[in-house]
């Protein structure tokens, strides 16, 4: 027979036991979460070098912008003329946007937009004297805060009188108003200002290359601000003299006025018009007479020689890039701020929604997200705007979007095509009482056709005949269709639409100043 005391041993025993075998169950399990919580060194590594392959992936991005450029200013897109054989090679191993647009024909405006995907009315920077504002989302600023080196070197153009530097850059160099052709003074990132002498398009470009050659640990994003080929125009010596055998004659579409708007022809002497100065190569002024095209072919010549020197230095910026085998691993956009009027409809300068005006080149090579053409160079005819850069800039370096914007990433684009893409959109300018040569315009272009309007500011019916073409078969805008009847439901329906699209981009109430009219003075010499 068991006795009590033997039982009372036995328990204990037990229980002891127990408590043994519980303490090294719960060491084991803490190892085992210990184990799990805490990777190998192997795993570690693992991890930290894909996170760095991820990082060293994501593109650098060089983003040229030229000012003032036509769409045409390249022999990639047929110019009879002019040699751009670097532009073209960009072109030819990436892409070329053969109907790309600004929103407002007008810098300042268009390169806010170019930044934030924005309209003018939207941004706020309506004219050539707004600052962007510091507040305002940009897709520098968004690369900068994403690990991006980011540099902005040469014309800014948003605050005439301000040269110090703007959020979104970790290097800023610029310089006030328009800047000069030869021997231009900078602003370098706020700590010196100093004389840089040279050639501008040559001596951004050197700074560009200085600025390339610092060590980074993270990718870059380097926008250079040109100014050519804005006026006036200034050649480099070597390319002065290099189309003075080429005949310049106005265009035809000059003296095709009869069915156009009353104000153009009111413009013709003035500032922005043919028989004008032509930015100071017309001397003796206004001048109809048919000798005086030679200061319109003048002018002109030294428009392209001053285009000659800008394609030299995306040559040279794309010999570095691939010299340091980054080429490949870059996004490098080419495109101009606005496009010019060179004589059509008897106009020079910009800011109408005719289609020199409004017109831009830009060009864009990636080979990991833009296939080039195999047999000739890729082009894409579908309609891309300035509002469009900003957002496809984000979406190829996998940043992240803006909160808002106007425009849509052309990644998928140019990929694999986008049967959705935009088949309308729509044009705004504000009249300028410092540049009266120009109404206020309202307008929307469809793959088809070119509705353009001109209301006074006042909420009355229009007083400036509007316009329209069909663009699909009248590029040059040679007939003016608005007042036959048979075309009635058209403008009916494009009307419409231009409101509707004014509505979404959130431009209700639609605010302008009240057009004063065309008038004949000069502008202010400081703001030319």
């Amino acid at each position: 027979m068991i006795t009590q005391r033997r039982l009372s041993f036995f328990a204990v025993s037990v229980r002891c036991l127990a408590a043994v075998i519980a303490l090294v169950c719960v060491a084991s399990g803490a190892r085992i979460v210990a184990q799990a919580a805490e990777p190998d060194a192997k795993d570690t590594a693992t991890k930290n070098t894909a996170a760095k392959d991820t990082a060293a992936k994501r593109p650098n991005v060089l983003f040229m912008l030229t000012d003032d450029q036509r769409w045409n200013a390249m022999s990639c897109a047929g110019h009879p003329h002019l040699k751009t054989p670097n532009i073209d090679r960009l072109a030819r191993e990436g892409v070329r946007f053969a109907n790309a647009f600004c929103t407002t024909s007008l810098c300042s405006p268009s390169r806010a937009s170019i930044l934030s995907g924005l309209y003018a009315h939207s941004h706020g920077v309506t004219n050539n004297f707004t600052e962007y504002p510091t507040k305002l989302e940009s897709f520098p600023r968004t690369l900068q805060s994403n690990g991006y080196d980011t540099a902005y070197l040469g014309k800014w153009h948003m605050g005439e009188e301000n040269d110090e530097p703007r959020p979104g850059f970790n290097y800023f160099v610029t310089h006030k108003g328009q800047g000069k052709y030869f021997d231009t003074e900078f602003n370098f990132h706020g700590r010196e200002r100093k004389v840089v002498k040279g050639y501008y398009t040559t001596v951004i470009t050197d700074m560009a290359l200085e600025w390339l050659k610092r060590p980074r640990k993270g990718p870059f994003m380097l926008m250079i601000g040109q100014k050519a080929p804005h006026s006036f125009y200034f050649p480099e010596p070597k390319y002065e003299h290099t189309f003075d055998d080429v005949d310049v004659q106005y265009p035809k579409s000059a003296f095709m006025l009869d069915d156009k708007p009353a104000w153009l022809k009111k413009r013709l002497p003035t500032w922005h018009g043919i028989y004008g100065p032509l930015f100071d190569y017309r001397k003796k002024f206004p001048d109809s007479s048919p000798e005086a095209v030679k200061d319109f072919a003048a002018m002109t010549r030294a428009y392209w020689g001053t285009i000659q020197s800008v394609d030299d230095s995306v040559g040279r910026l794309y010999e570095y890039l691939r010299e340091t085998g980054e080429l490949d691993n870059t996004l490098i956009v080419f495109m101009g701020d606005n496009g010019l009027l060179n004589g059509e409809h008897g106009m020079v300068d910009k800011r109408t929604m005719h289609e020199a005006s409004i017109r831009v080149p830009i060009v864009a090579r990636y080979p990991k997200a833009i296939a080039a053409g195999k047999s000739k160079p890729r082009v894409i005819d579908a309609q891309v705007l300035t509002l469009d850069m900003a957002p496809s800039v984000l979406d190829i370096c996998s940043a992240p979007p803006l909160a808002k914007t106007h425009g849509r990433s052309w990644k998928k684009l140019v990929g694999e095509g986008d049967p959705d893409w935009r088949k309308s959109w729509y044009y705004e300018y504000n009249y300028e009482k410092q540049f009266p040569y120009t109404p206020n315009v309202r307008g929307i272009r469809t793959d088809e056709w070119k509705y353009i309007r001109y209301p006074h500011g006042d909420g009355k019916p229009d007083r400036h005949q509007g316009e329209l073409y069909r663009i699909a078969k009248d590029p040059e805008e040679s007939t003016n269709l608005i007042d036959d009847p048979k075309y009635a439901e058209v403008v009916a329906t494009l009307r419409t639409e231009l409101t509707q699209l004014i509505e979404a981009a959130g431009a209700v109430p639609d605010k302008m100043p009240l057009d004063e009219g065309i008038k004949s003075e000069l502008p202010d010499k400081a703001i030319r």
